[in-house]
């Protein structure tokens, strides 16, 4: 019987980070998830394959989202969050598909939203508690939905030309309304 696998692509610079140092990156998630993981480091292809002794099929997407995850950017650390929190989703936005192939609006674009000594991406983090790389052609986010949502949001505004007060401002005032829908969940009595 054959074992359930996926197969996708990341940049060939990004495989020595899904390796790690000693491979630790690769034996800690082929560990944790019974999965091994087959990759050619010249072309960038990874083959996720399903040990016999896994448990849950599904965990084939969330390995896959771990993976294109660390090939848009970021940490194995962040990425993970992925795996441990059911509710956080990676969220990517192609800006070639904004901009064509425009290398000089991209590049300007990209550093609109990183800021000055990444100041934009920062603050963007710290107000949303998502985490935000700018990879390539990409801007990836780590988060669950409502933080998601809120970085996504900031970074069109910004893809779109706004002011970046303006986008301050606005991530400050969904930071109050995420704090305030956070309170909401814990105040409310439990239904009986």
């Amino acid at each position: 019987m054959s074992r359930a696998s996926t197969f996708l692509r990341i940049p060939k610079e990004r495989v020595g980070v899904l390796i790690g140092p000693e491979g630790k990156t690769k034996k800690l998630i082929e560990e944790k998830f019974s999965v091994e993981l087959q990759i050619e480091s010249e072309t960038g292809g990874v083959t996720v394959v399903l040990k016999e002794n896994a448990e849950d099929p599904s965990i084939l997407f969330r390995v896959k989202d771990v993976i294109t995850a660390i090939g848009r950017g970021f940490s194995p650390e962040h990425a993970f969050r992925l795996i441990h929190d059911e509710d956080v989703i990676l969220d990517i936005i192609d800006l070639r598909l904004i901009f064509g192939r425009s290398d000089s609006d991209i590049k300007r674009i990209k550093g609109r939203i990183i800021g000055m000594n990444g100041k934009t991406r920062r603050m963007i983090e710290e107000l949303t508690d998502a985490n935000v790389a700018v990879y390539g052609h990409t801007v990836s986010i780590i988060g669950n939905f409502d933080q998601a949502q809120a970085a996504r949001e900031a970074i069109q505004m910004l893809i779109n030309g706004s002011m970046h007060s303006v986008v301050y401002r606005f991530l400050h005032r969904k930071r109050r309304e995420l704090k305030k829908k956070m309170l909401e969940i814990w105040e409310k009595p439990p239904k009986e």
